[in-house]
Order: structure tokens, then sequence, then C-alpha cells
């Protein structure tokens, strides 16, 4: 699926996502957070991963929208279990 984060054209898949971020630890999540293989995520973190891009050229919605398309879920915070 191609998704545009900051402004640059990335085609992705669940997969890919999946894969890439296998054997990468979580951050602290303290905003918006997206669940991948039962392990949650800050979206800053994700995006920074799949697109090799600083965390400041993107932003969390960017990430967010993205991930949501390809049906993932996120969260606006840590979900209360996490």
């Amino acid at each position: 699926m191609r998704c545009i984060i900051a402004g640059y054209p990335f085609d992705l898949t669940a997969s890919e996502v999946q894969r890439a971020m296998s054997g990468i630890a979580p951050e602290p999540v303290s905003g918006e957070c997206v669940l991948i293989d039962q392990r949650s995520y800050p979206v800053k973190q994700v995006g920074a991963v799949i697109t090799r891009q600083d965390r400041r050229d993107f932003t969390a919605a960017e990430v967010t929208r993205a991930m949501k398309r390809l049906g993932f879920t996120c969260h606006p915070a840590p979900p209360a279990d996490a």
C-alpha cells in the first residue's frame, strides 16, 4: 500500500512493518502508539524505523494514518493493560 510520510512515498505492507520491528525493543510510550505483534510501540519510533528518516521530519499523525490503513491497531495513549 502506498503511503506518504514526510512528503515521500513508501510502498508498505503489514508484514514488512512487522518484520522491520521484530527484534526491536519498544521505547517507553507516552503518546500515540501502535500495536505490532502484541507490543505497543510509539508511532514515531515505528516511523523512524520504516522510513529511516529523522523523527522530526514527519508527524505522528502521518504514521498513525499509514498504520491504520495497513490494519494495525493504534491508540492515542498506551492501552490500560500495557
